[in-house]
Parts: C-alpha cells; structure tokens; sequence
C-alpha cells in the first residue's frame, strides 16, 4: 500500500481499494513478461495472457465490493486472496478477500469483492469465448464465488 492511498479519514480510501484489486488480478492473471523469469529459470505461464500486445484484453462488465472494516495505513502488505468464482463463456468472475498482512494478529478481513472480466480480441475489439487452454489453466482456481453479507 502506498502513503497515497490513504484519505482524510485515515483509511483506505474506496478508489484506492480498486486499484489494489487491479494489480492483484494483474499480478495473479496475467503470468510476468517473458524477460520475468522465476527463481527456476522458467517464465510462468499466465492463467489469462491479457497483457498489453497478447491479442486479448481482459475488460471490467462489473464490480461489486463490500467494505467490512476501515483499513489502516500498514507497512506490510495486505493478504490479498483471489480465485475464480464463475467461468463463463467468455467472462470470468473473480472473487477476493482482503485481509490484513500475513502474521498479523488477529487477523482482519476488510473487504469481499468480485470482478466481472470479459475476455474481448483485441483486433476486433468484441467479446470472444474462452479457449480450451484457458479453461484449463482456470480449473485448479475455480471455487464457490464470494459471499456478500448483503444480497
């Protein structure tokens, strides 16, 4: 988190919890660029290739979040725990916590949200379906989509 995040109030301000969902997503989606490479020598592959140039973009149909507790301003990174809550045709839903740094005790939940990501080609610019590779790589994230306290 950055200083900047911070509002008036002393706490994370709503639009800065957007954008810390952002680079979660990016971060756990799109895989590095290929000059990234892990400890192991290998470049990981993405889970979706929406980065800039990979000939699909990755938009936001919809958002929805449930802000269940103000966050501080913390030096250690927040717990950011994201999955897949619904695989679509050509969309995915992705389900997040956000819960204070790992080892913090007690530990906090401060936030539940969900994103809705159309997959849309990137020459054409319309929604495409998923490939089977996709799908794929999807699977082993798929759980029960996030459960608001408010319907």
């Amino acid at each position: 988190m950055r200083w900047s995040d911070i509002d008036a109030y002393g706490h994370v301000n709503n639009s800065a919890m957007l954008r810390l969902l952002e680079e979660a997503r990016i971060v756990g989606f799109w895989g590095p660029d290929p000059e990234e490479r892990a400890p192991d020598g290998s470049v990981p592959e993405p889970i979706i290739d929406g980065r800039p140039g990979s000939g699909t973009m990755t938009v936001i149909a919809a958002q929805r979040l449930e802000y269940l507790a103000s966050i501080p301003y913390l030096r250690q990174p927040l717990d950011i725990q994201m999955w897949i809550g619904r695989l679509g045709g050509a969309s995915i839903d992705v389900s997040y916590e956000v819960w204070s740094p790992v080892g913090h005790e007690p530990a906090v939940l401060y936030t539940r949200a969900t994103t809705a990501l159309v997959m849309v080609d990137a020459v054409s610019n319309r929604p495409r379906r998923l490939t089977e590779a996709e799908r794929d790589a999807c699977a082993a994230y798929v759980e029960a989509p996030v459960e608001f306290s408010r319907p």
